[in-house]
């Protein structure tokens, strides 16, 4: 009899330990695959609806452009906000906006490169990535040659251009982490 229950008992352990793996191998083929890829945070602070303005100060911080320190950027307004501490503004610039923008969410800094070789072929500088859409890297850059030009369309590129005295700004300001808050 004893040997008839080991067997009983090692039969059970067999089929529990293949339910679990056929469970687990249900479960990880539903989890979206975000490892290494700039993603979107839920943010109840950040809207995708168009912030109010303040129309006698178009410079001004929008409303409703999240809390704490942060990047503020508006793909209407072409205009970015490093708001430090307390809220308040630190620097507000013009960019010039990628051939492919962000959707508007709350983001946090995934990657930084001091100087590369933009996908368009354009030396650039003090690239702050954070976030990518139709498979396309977004991020805040200068162009080494100090153009603020649209990037090329083709191929589609993410790079939001700065002045390189604004991305020298960003880039001590803009660190792994960050939150950088898009809004329309």
């Amino acid at each position: 009899m004893a040997r008839s229950s080991s067997g009983f008992v090692a039969g059970l352990t067999a089929a529990a330990v293949a339910a679990v793996g056929f469970l687990a191998y249900q479960a990880s083929a539903n989890v979206p695959d975000t490892l290494g890829k700039p993603h979107a945070a839920k943010s109840p602070s950040a809207t995708t609806s168009k912030a109010p303005r303040d129309k006698k100060n178009p410079a001004a911080l929008p409303a409703r452009s999240g809390t704490g320190e942060r990047v503020v950027y508006s793909i209407d307004d072409d205009r970015v906000w490093l708001v430090g501490a307390g809220d308040k503004v630190r620097r507000t610039f013009k960019v010039t906006p990628s051939a492919v923008d962000p959707l508007p969410a709350t983001y946090t800094v995934t990657s930084r490169s001091n100087a590369v070789t933009g996908s368009d072929g354009t030396p650039i500088e003090h690239v702050v990535r954070f976030a990518s859409n139709q498979g396309v890297a977004i991020g805040f850059s200068a162009a080494v040659s100090g153009s603020t030009a649209r990037p090329s369309s083709a191929p589609k590129t993410g790079g939001i251009r700065e002045s390189r005295e604004d991305a020298d700004a960003m880039w001590d300001f803009a660190t792994i982490g960050q939150k950088v808050v898009v809004i329309k």
